[in-house]
Order: structure tokens, then C-alpha cells, then sequence
């Protein structure tokens, strides 16, 4: 019987374990895509129990104290931060097979040396190690130092004034560079109740007042131009899927005066629309070599009771249905025949969407830069190894599984990089097995090469991060 979480966990060939203690291991991080704040970056927040590093904010983890029939009070209510830590202790050790298991007890080894398992009934035992391991207070840039992160983008709005990514680019006691990435998604959502609201902080924080399709556009453009000056170099989108409705902008133009002055839309302008505003980003995003991420197929806010309570992001989203692919391809097709699509990454929810949206990217693909179009990591409801050996799989048996970027956290916490430790290792299990069983040759420069840029060099490249002249960019 092989020890819980031993030093080969997940790797179950002699070759997995020399790729992944060889080189995987050794690759520094560049997370391309997450939802911390940049101020607690700025400011070096400090977090004083676990509680704070593992429960504020973790939806991930509040879905599982629900599900474990936690009262909603040591959930995101007023209990202390020591019984929310026992509720969530209880719920864990019940999670066999869930990944969630799996990160926390990475997170207690990396982070603060304890070896066992948490359960309720040693909860109190593991809280007392895990403060005096903290001390006065774990630092958010010691988190980032220890992680060994090189590079990360945060998710930003449009509107946002960019103030903490400006001191965090003047600060040159920062080891890991912070870059602002582009996530418009409340420009885009037209239908959605703060829509005029939000389009009012827009014209403020661009000095444009926008009154129709024009100056909207106007707005956007000088806000990317702002981002891009402050070294963004990728977009995000979060879209629930895409119907595909061309329209004239003088049809825009009144889409958005009538829902400015405060009238519904209804489904076929909402559409023509979104169509119309990522088409105008998307080749935006070409002009300024950025890179383009879509994320599709989450279902939100099913709760509506607990939406009104504790508001988006807390735990009540699901996987959606798949992804609109001849709307999807007659987007990039828009886009390919001008010579504007920007640099893409796809990723759904659904998982039986993998197999068409890699075959769907081999149609976009094309010279000068490889792997143009990406086939996104298993992400959120799939971010487990059934999901993430699926991603992987259909993606070599569908391209070039050698140009992949490889993992992101896309968390809100900084103990969260230990899922790149996951990830390395299921990667480097699948080569293995692929080696033993014959059907890769046992080429060990190539698989180190593979391992490497998998896990590092290709995300580096793929967004043009080689000017930071960042550590293990070019290096086994």
C-alpha cells in the first residue's frame, strides 16, 4: 500500500517519477489567470489563521460544508473563524475522492509542514500548528516567494483605475511581476440589472460620455489602451454561450439608447449585441497582440434565494449546456476572414465539449505563431484528474499536445498554487504511462522538453512574457 500523499502521489511509473521530480517539479509558475486582488498584493496582506487563507471567499469549499448540511452560520455568517475551520475540518474528511481533499492536504504540507490528515475530531490539533507555523501573520509576497510565481495576472474591469498595479510595477522589492488582465464582461451583459449603472462608471473612468454604439466603442478603445499601457497582455470573458447575431450599428445604436434609457432587450438584441461588442474586442485584442480567453457553459446564480442573500460567486453555479460550436465557429470565421483573430483560448464547462472544441480550433489554426488557438485547462467543476487526464487526452489526440500553456489556479486564494503541483503530476503520469506502454519512445530530452514547457516555457512564449526575462523561461 503506497503512504497518503507520498512524494510520488499521482505518479505511477518510474518514468512519470523521474519527469516530475526531474524537471516538472523544478519549473517555476506563471499563472496566467486568477482572481486575487492586486491590492493585497500591494499591501502584503497578512493572514492570521486559517480560516482566513482557506475559507474567506472559497465557494469551492463553501459547496462542500453545504453539502455536508453545515448551517449557513460557519459558512458565511458570524461564526468564529476557529468553528467555521471545525465545520469545514468535518466536511473534508467525508470529500474521498474530491480534489478539494487532494489541495488542502498539499496546501498543510507545503505551506506549513504538517504531514497527517485533517479530520473533526484533530481539527483543533491542526489549527494549533498551523498558527504557530504563522506566527504573527503569513504574508501574501511570502505565499508568492514560496510558490516560486514568476508572473500572474489578476482580473480586471474596465473601469478600474489600475492604482494597485501601479505600485505594485513601481515596487522593485516585489519578486513576482503583477499584470492587469482585461475581463469586460459587464459591458458586455447588456440584459443584466446594472447595466446602465456600470456603463455610467465606464464614461467616468474613461472621459468619454457614451450615449449610443460610438461612443461606447470610444470608451472601450481608450480602456484598452490604458490596460495596454500598463502591461496587459490577455483578456478574459466569461459568457454563459454565444449565439452569433450580426447587425448594422445603426441597429447597435439603438439597442443601446433604448437600453440606456432604461428599456428591456429582448433575446435577438441582446445577441446582436454581445456579437457586435466581442467582435470589437476581439479585434482590439489583435491590434494590440493580446490574447483572447473564452470561457463558456457556467450556469449562474441558480439559488435565486441565496443569490439575493449573499449575492454572485458564493457557491451556486453549475455546469451549463455546451457550447453553441457553429455559432462559435462563425465568430472566429468573422474574424479569421479580416485577419483579426487575436490569439484564443477556448474552455467550457461541459465536458463533452472537449472533442468538438479541439477539432474546431485545427480549423483556425495557422502560421506564425503555435498552438494560435488553445484548447483551455480543465477548469472549476472539471479541475479534478478524471477532468484534467480528459483535457489533456483529447487535446493530443486531436492536436499538438506539446504547445499547451498549461495550468492556472483561477482562484481568489494564494495557497491555491499547489493545484499546479496537481496538474504537473497528472501530466507527468499520463507521459509516463504513454512511455511504458510503448506508445512514446523513451526520448529523454524530448519528454523533458515536453514536461518543461507544459508546465512553464509555453505560456511564457504564448503571451509574450519573454521581456521579463523571467526565471526558467529557457531552461530545463
Amino acid at each position: 500500500m503506497k503512504a497518503f500523499l507520498d512524494e510520488d502521489f499521482l505518479l505511477d511509473t518510474d518514468t512519470a517519477k523521474e519527469l516530475y521530480h526531474g524537471t516538472a517539479e523544478r519549473m517555476p509558475i506563471l499563472d496566467y489567470h486568477c482572481h486575487v486582488s492586486p491590492r493585497e498584493i500591494a499591501e502584503d496582506q497578512v493572514f492570521h489563521n486559517l480560516t482566513q487563507l482557506w475559507l474567506g471567499g472559497d465557494h469551492y469549499k463553501w459547496r462542500l460544508m453545504r453539502a455536508n448540511g453545515t448551517d449557513e452560520k460557519y459558512i458565511t455568517g458570524d461564526a468564529s473563524d476557529f468553528e467555521k475551520f471545525q465545520a469545514w475540518a468535518a466536511a473534508l474528511e467525508r470529500a474521498v475522492g474530491n480534489p478539494l481533499y487532494h489541495w488542502s492536504h498539499l496546501e498543510l504540507r507545503r505551506y506549513f509542514g504538517y504531514e497527517g490528515h485533517l479530520t473533526a475530531d484533530n481539527a483543533g490539533e491542526v489549527w494549533d500548528h498551523c498558527s504557530r507555523v504563522i506566527g504573527d501573520g503569513m504574508h501574501v509576497r511570502e505565499i508568492l516567494r514560496k510558490s516560486d510565481v514568476t508572473l500572474l495576472c489578476t482580473t480586471d474591469d474596465p473601469a478600474d483605475s489600475l492604482e494597485w498595479h501601479e505600485k505594485l510595477a513601481a515596487d522593485s522589492s516585489l519578486e513576482t511581476k503583477v499584470l492587469p488582465a482585461f475581463r469586460p464582461d459587464k459591458a458586455v451583459n447588456v440584459e443584466k440589472p446594472g447595466f446602465i449603472d456600470y456603463i455610467d462608471r465606464l464614461a467616468k473612468a474613461s472621459g468619454v460620455p457614451i450615449t449610443g454604439w460610438e461612443s461606447l466603442t470610444a470608451a472601450l478603445d481608450a480602456r484598452m489602451d490604458f490596460f495596454a499601457a500598463h502591461g496587459c497582455k490577455v483578456s478574459d470573458h466569461g459568457l454563459d454561450n454565444l449565439c452569433f447575431l450580426p447587425a448594422s450599428e445603426a441597429e447597435l445604436d439603438g439597442i443601446l439608447r433604448r437600453r440606456l434609457a432604461g428599456e428591456p432587450v429582448s433575446r435577438q438584441e441582446m445577441w446582436q449585441y454581445k456579437s457586435a461588442l466581442l467582435s470589437f474586442f476581439a479585434r482590439g485584442y489583435a491590434r494590440r497582440d493580446w490574447a483572447m480567453q473564452l470561457h463558456f457553459s457556467a450556469q449562474r446564480d441558480n439559488n435565486r434565494r441565496m443569490f439575493r442573500a449573499l449575492g454572485p460567486d458564493t457557491g451556486y453555479d453549475c455546469i451549463g449546456p455546451g457550447v453553441n460550436l457553429p455559432d462559435l465557429a462563425c465568430f472566429l470565421s468573422e474574424l479569421e476572414e479580416s485577419g483579426e483573430l487575436p490569439r484564443t483560448i477556448l474552455y467550457s464547462l461541459e465536458p463533452g465539449d472537449n472533442a468538438a472544441l479541439v477539432s474546431l480550433m485545427g480549423c483556425f489554426q495557422g502560421s506564425g505563431t503555435a498552438g494560435k488557438l488553445q484548447h483551455g485547462s480543465a477548469w472549476w467543476f472539471n479541475d479534478h484528474r478524471l477532468g484534467m487526464e480528459a483535457q489533456l487526452t483529447n487535446l493530443a489526440a486531436g492536436g499538438l499536445l506539446g504547445n499547451f500553456i498549461g495550468m492556472l489556479t483561477d482562484s481568489r486564494s494564494f495557497l491555491s498554487y499547489t493545484r499546479h503541483e496537481y496538474f504537473r503530476r497528472i501530466l507527468c503520469g499520463l507521459l509516463g504511462r504513454w512511455v511504458e506502454n510503448g506508445e512514446f519512445p523513451d526520448d529523454r530530452p524530448a519528454l523533458e522538453r515536453l514536461a518543461a514547457d507544459i508546465s512553464y516555457r509555453n505560456s511564457v512564449r504564448y503571451f509574450g512574457f519573454e521581456q521579463y526575462h523571467l526565471r526558467g523561461a529557457d531552461t530545463v
